[in-house]
């Protein structure tokens, strides 16, 4: 995936606001690559460690935060997303139809 695609990934997880999330499906959408959510998940993965993006705001299309290689993350994420006021059931889950983002259109 080109440089400029994975800006514009991160452009889009920038808008993304505070107690709101957005799934790699619709950020792929938005960015011009629908069908490509993984490709959102290995833009996120290259973030450099001084990224102010806020990439624990986006989450699977079920609701849930995907696993990665580093051990917590799960947990690390879920704390970020409370923290922000996003709430989570038993499953591990949230909301969609409750938190999800739903960015207004720009009229061209």
């Amino acid at each position: 995936m080109a440089r400029n695609t994975y800006g514009c990934i991160y452009e889009i997880v920038r808008r993304i606001p505070r107690g709101r999330v957005a799934t790699y499906g619709q950020v792929a959408s938005l960015a011009g690559i629908p069908g490509h959510a993984r490709q959102v998940g290995y833009a996120l993965n290259a973030l450099p460690g001084s990224s102010r993006a806020p990439w624990h705001r986006v989450v699977n299309a079920r609701g849930g935060i995907s696993a990665r290689s580093e051990p917590d993350y799960i947990q690390v994420q879920r704390a970020m997303l409370e923290e922000e006021g996003v709430e989570f059931n038993a499953d591990g889950h949230l909301d969609l139809a409750r938190f999800c983002w739903r960015p207004r259109k720009h009229s061209t």
